[in-house]
């Protein structure tokens, strides 16, 4: 597999999937540009840790499935579906305790065998009708 797949793999299976912190150092540049589709912007490590951790407070089975991964030169699109509970609050939804599955879509910069910039674009009209619940 190519050098970039590999570290977005890493990305979902070490950081999402099991929940290792540590992977933020390991993975990204000091400077991670992190835009995600739940209305999120992160511009550094530290903000992106704090995003990390509101969202797995709010879900924290959260499982990433990813279903697809394309790379072309330092750029690694992923097409992934997300599951979990939701458990805490997430925008202005209190805990439902609801299952929830949405899909998404990523797309990464590597640069110097670091992630340099993550844009996520999901489901969320799917998200809200099941948070809304």
């Amino acid at each position: 597999m190519n050098k970039n797949k590999e570290i977005v793999k890493s990305y979902y299976e070490n950081l999402w999937n099991k929940k290792d912190k540590s992977y933020i150092e390991k993975l990204f540049d000091d400077k991670i540009l992190f835009r995600g589709s739940l209305n999120m912007e992160t511009n550094g490590k530290k903000e992106f840790e704090e995003y990390f951790d509101m969202i797995l407070n709010a879900i924290p089975n959260l499982y990433h499935g990813v279903e697809l991964l394309i790379a072309e030169n330092n750029l690694i699109s992923a097409r992934a579906i997300y599951n979990g509970t939701h458990m805490g609050k997430l925008f202005d939804f209190e805990a439902t305790n609801n299952r929830i599955r949405y899909y998404g879509a990523s797309f990464f910069r590597i640069e110097n065998d670091k992630i340099k910039e993550i844009w996520v674009l999901g489901d969320l009209n799917s998200l809200y009708k099941q948070l809304s619940k």
